[in-house]
């Protein structure tokens, strides 16, 4: 006899436990065909999913049938459902295999869809498991039907979760699109960023119209040259010269196309290494290294005879020429002071005539310095009444009667005495005090002339000269400004003559139009040193000239005879067959007055005549000069 508990358990208990066992077993491979079957598809085939799950639902379904098989105890399920569900394993995973090589990899998540063989299964068990215990036991039909009914609802809360979880994958790979939108769009905002970036760091080193190296960036590889102990370095200024009379005369975009030019030659014609750099305006520098000066030499002639070719700019051929200054590096040397003593050297090219280099000396800053205290002593002059005018008489050589007279300034200093204009007026032309200077001269003079015809009448002067520098001629408005003049003093403008040098005119652009300006405003205009420059005689041909002075480098040949004769001879020729008046200067000997009077020329001044006069001198000169 069993115990009551064991009576029970080997019984109705039995089959009880053994049927909940079945429907566990059963619960286990559902849960997880449901779970395997909604993985997502990404790289795995739905189809071998599909096979998967069949493989618990084989499983389950073959544990279903043990009580159909309780009377047969020779039989296992196992022998059954084993070599089955192996089968279907087997199939998913080659189907997968053979997916997995050919599927490519999807770029954005996959949409989900609902899939009906889960619920199939689960059916499909649960019939099986419900036909079991009815078959087997009443007593079990309930268990069966409550597993089932559990079973159901982890189903209905599996699909509505799996719904739920499509909806979010569907937010998410929308967030996520969005998301790769916006990666995009910085990426391309860091791209522009960083181009922005490299722009400005290009700005802030280069010069815009050029491209060349700024001052800023200049310095920078001076001193860094200078660092490293390195004096085989050398630094060159360049400056264009009469560049704003072509922007006046034809614009500022030719003047920028002729700026971008010149940047070009120079890039073209400088050393492997060298810096070339745009300092600003119509300046330029270069850094070249190495200790041949011969080199550096033979660099900046061939630059200078290249700016000398015709460049092509904005529809112009334009030929300019350019003064160098040249310095070479020496112990203590900074950037600032190299380029102060190229600085230095490039105005002395410009006062021996422009176009041209020139190296550093050290007598150049002694006479720097000295012209910049020279020039500030000019200005407290001006105000202080330190300047007096003198005028040398221009004769007439047929009667040597006074014709007309030339203002020359004299400056008298109060601590070193007087001061030669060939000493003040090169430092006054450089440092600016010549344009205050020569509209002083130019009342001065007007309105002594004035005083003369009052007091003299017919013995007055018939015109007063005045000499004008190239810078005043630049200066705009130059011809108002002595229209001006002459309104002020009351001079009539066929009394006042300019005269201009050959350098100050070549060019053209603002100077030539100035002096067109005083030409219609009947102010007589005169070349002086005539014959000293290379385009004399170009110039008649474009500037409004009335007289020529003669230079003094022809007459004091004159009386030499043969060729000098000839050559002496020339200006007056020319000046006839283009009916223009000629002077003669410097005529020191009555020698020389006579032998112009016989080649034909009739005005000339000089120390033969007469030296330059105070203004109350000249007024008690009557008597002619004897011409003999």
């Amino acid at each position: 006899m069993y115990p009551r508990w064991e009576t029970w358990f080997a019984g109705s208990a039995g089959d009880t436990w053994s049927a909940l066992t079945v429907v566990g077993g059963g619960f286990i491979c559902v849960f997880a065909f449901i779970k395997v079957a909604f993985t997502g598809t990404g790289p795995i085939d739905r189809r071998a999913l599909h096979l998967l799950a069949l493989t618990g639902a084989v499983g389950a379904g073959g544990g279903s049938l043990a009580p159909l098989l309780a009377s047969r105890p020779h039989l296992n399920t196992a022998h059954l459902i084993l070599p089955a569900a192996c089968l279907v394993l087997c199939l998913a995973a080659d189907r997968q295999l053979r997916a997995a090589s050919l599927a490519p990899v999807p770029d954005r998540l996959p949409g989900r869809k609902l899939s009906t063989m889960p619920y199939a299964a689960v059916v499909a068990t649960g019939g099986l498991l419900l036909l079991s215990s009815i078959q087997d036991s009443p007593d079990n039909v309930v268990v069966a039907v409550a597993a089932i009914t559990v079973t159901v609802l982890v189903a209905a809360r599996q699909i509505i979760a799996l719904r739920d979880n499509a909806a979010l994958l569907q937010q998410l790979d929308a967030r996520l699109q969005d998301n790769a939108r916006l990666v995009k769009q910085l990426d391309s905002r860091v791209r522009d960023l960083h181009s922005y970036q490299r722009k400005l760091a290009h700005q802030a080193s280069h010069d815009a119209l050029t491209g060349l190296a700024n001052r800023t960036v200049f310095a920078d590889a001076t001193t860094a040259a200078l660092a490293t102990g390195e004096l085989a370095v050398s630094v060159a200024v360049i400056d264009l010269d009469n560049f704003k009379g072509i922007n006046d005369e034809l614009g500022h975009a030719v003047g920028d196309a002729l700026l971008q030019a010149v940047g070009e030659v120079l890039t073209a014609h400088v050393p492997a290494g060298s810096t070339v750099a745009r300092l600003g305006g119509d300046e330029y520098a270069l850094l070249l290294h190495g200790t041949d000066q011969a080199a550096h030499e033979r660099t900046l002639n061939t630059i200078t005879t290249s700016l000398r070719l015709p460049q092509h700019c904005a529809g112009h051929d334009l030929v300019v020429e350019a003064s160098i200054g040249l310095a070479a590096a020496r112990p203590g040397d900074t950037a600032a002071e190299l380029l102060r003593r190229a600085d230095v050297a490039m105005y002395e090219a410009k006062n021996q005539g422009k176009g041209r280099w020139s190296s550093y000396r050290p007598a150049m800053d002694q006479r720097g310095a000295e012209q910049a205290r020279i020039a500030g002593d000019l200005r407290t002059a001006l105000d202080t009444g330190q300047l007096h005018l003198v005028y040398q008489p221009i004769v007439d050589i047929t009667d040597g009667s006074l014709y007309g007279v030339e203002a020359l300034i004299r400056w008298n200093h109060p601590d070193r005495g007087p001061i030669p204009p060939v000493d003040f007026i090169p430092a006054a032309e450089r440092t600016g005090p010549i344009v205050p200077l020569g509209a002083w001269i130019l009342a001065e003079a007007c309105g002594q002339a004035v005083r003369w015809r009052r007091e003299l009448g017919a013995a007055a002067p018939e015109t007063v000269s005045v000499n004008v520098s190239a810078r005043q001629l630049r200066e705009a408005g130059f011809a108002a400004e002595v229209a001006a003049i002459l309104r002020r003093t009351g001079l009539p403008a066929r009394h006042l003559t300019v005269e201009v040098t050959e350098t100050a005119v070549f060019d053209g652009g603002a100077a030539l139009q100035e002096l067109h300006a005083l030409k219609a405003l009947g102010v007589t205009v005169a070349l002086d040193d005539f014959g000293t420059g290379h385009s004399s005689l170009g110039l008649l041909r474009t500037c409004p000239v009335d007289l020529l002075k003669v230079d003094k480098s022809f007459v004091d040949t004159v009386t030499h005879g043969g060729e000098h004769a000839v050559i002496a001879a020339a200006p007056i020729d020319i000046s006839n067959g283009l009916h223009l008046r000629a002077v003669a200067e410097g005529v020191e000997t009555a020698e020389q007055a006579a032998e112009l009077r016989r080649l034909g020329y009739r005005y000339a001044q000089g120390y033969h005549y007469a030296r330059p006069l105070l203004p109350d001198a000249l007024a008690l000169r009557q008597a002619p000069v004897s011409v003999h």
